[in-house]
């Protein structure tokens, strides 16, 4: 088979139905197709029985339908089920056999978190990062580059069929910064959130940012899915934000807070501030005390994240009476704050370290 790049997880109603009529199908069949991707989960055109053989065939050979080979697949004791994914380049066979040879420079994590009530699918969109945070693994090796949309949305496919499960919510908070990759983030949140596709409330996504005012400010402006904003904030104070993440000397605390406000403004959603705490580092009192002060100007609530160690970083996880008493301190100031619990640690599902682990344990 030859390979393309056109992707079935890139389409819409209107790009498919063109495509259809472009290579000699009713238009009509490009909600079929779609139905049988999203509604019924099928990533081959073989099992689409309303279509004709030849119709099948050209769908085969002509839109790919699945370019993600899964190098490493790892369930947690909780549930939690964390995917190492290799992405097929242009040069490749566009069928099911993969080449040989593993390459972390197209290799993106994606993780899927089940609670009581959510499944959630927390997914990537870039091969690397390049905030590179000093305590996340995600950017250690640097960014090899964007995902499109269509492999953006195809993680959130390939995690449902692979646990026979609904997704229920998305995040994105894997590996990169979304909002270096906008218009394959928004173009993603559509395919995501459309009834047509996987059909998941723009209120269940969630797309996370190390902060770039702009590019917060073109989401709101060009985003019709009523996402939540998350920021990585990780620190209260602009000296201690630019040691902690270097991308952060592009932006202050007050610029990024702008930003969110309008975010607020024009959307109506409330942000979420994420803050990573990383012992002796960001989790003393004063820290809470000024990230108080900061929260209560923005309407907004915390998250608060205990850091999950990454091998060769020499940051260490909080203790658990550091993490009750920096919330008192956020909740006693009138600043709603949560800690979110702590998810398959066992099987290193902390941003880039499955990536990490795979580059160390087979020398790609």
């Amino acid at each position: 088979m030859k390979y393309t790049t056109l992707d079935i997880f890139e389409q819409t109603p209107e790009t498919l139905a063109a495509w259809c009529e472009a290579h000699g199908m009713q238009r009509y069949r490009a909600a079929q197709i779609l139905e049988w991707v999203y509604a019924k989960g099928a990533a081959d055109p073989a099992e689409m029985t309303n279509l004709s053989v030849a119709d099948r065939e050209i769908l085969a050979e002509e839109m790919t339908f699945r370019s993600a080979h899964i190098v490493a697949d790892r369930q947690a004791s909780d549930g939690t089920r964390k995917l190492l994914v290799q992405w097929r380049d242009q040069g490749d066979d566009s069928g099911a056999v993969m080449p040989v040879a593993l390459d972390a420079a197209r290799q993106t994590e994606c993780v899927m978190i089940p609670t009581e009530k959510r499944r959630t699918a927390c997914i990537s969109t870039q091969i690397g990062c390049p905030v590179g945070c000093r305590f996340c693994a995600s950017g250690m090796d640097g960014l090899s580059g964007n995902l499109t949309a269509g492999r953006i949305v195809e993680q959130v496919h390939l995690l449902s069929q692979l646990t026979g499960e609904r997704i229920s919510n998305v995040v994105f908070m894997g590996m990169g910064e979304p909002l270096a990759n906008l218009d394959a983030v928004m173009h993603a949140a559509r395919i995501i959130s459309a009834p047509w596709g996987l059909g998941i409330s723009g209120r269940r996504i969630t797309i996370s940012t190390v902060g770039l005012p702009r590019a917060i400010r073109r989401l709101a402006d060009e985003l019709d899915v009523p996402a939540t904003l998350a920021l990585s904030l990780h620190a209260p104070t602009d000296a201690l934000r630019r040691e902690m993440i270097p991308w952060a000397k592009y932006a202050t605390i007050a610029e990024l807070l702008d930003a969110c406000r309008y975010y607020f403004d024009s959307t109506g959603r409330e942000i979420t501030l994420e803050y990573v705490l990383l012992r002796d580092e960001n989790d003393r009192p004063e820290h809470a005390r000024e990230l108080a002060r900061i929260a209560r100007t923005l309407r907004c609530n915390v998250n608060l994240i205990r850091y999950n160690e990454v091998e060769s970083l020499p940051y260490r996880r909080p203790l658990s009476r550091d993490v009750r008493i920096f919330q008192s301190v956020l909740t006693n100031a009138g600043v709603m704050a949560h800690i979110r619990a702590s998810r398959g640690r066992d099987i290193a599902a902390a941003c880039g370290q499955l990536r990490r682990g795979s580059i160390h344990d087979k020398g790609v």
